[in-house]
């Protein structure tokens, strides 16, 4: 019963890195679609809001 208890608890974390993983690399995809003025122009939006 203790491996199966430890077997369960790496496969969890295995999936936890694994679902980590396809997050980050979602979030890089959506931000190498902006063009450079479009950053820009979301920099300024963002500096004039503070």
């Amino acid at each position: 019963m203790r491996i199966t208890l430890w077997k369960a608890l790496g496969l969890a974390g295995l999936a936890g890195v694994a679902a980590t993983g396809v997050v980050a690399a979602r979030a890089e995809r959506r931000r190498r679609t902006y063009t450079p003025d479009e950053i820009r122009a979301r920099l300024h939006e963002r500096v004039a809001r503070t």
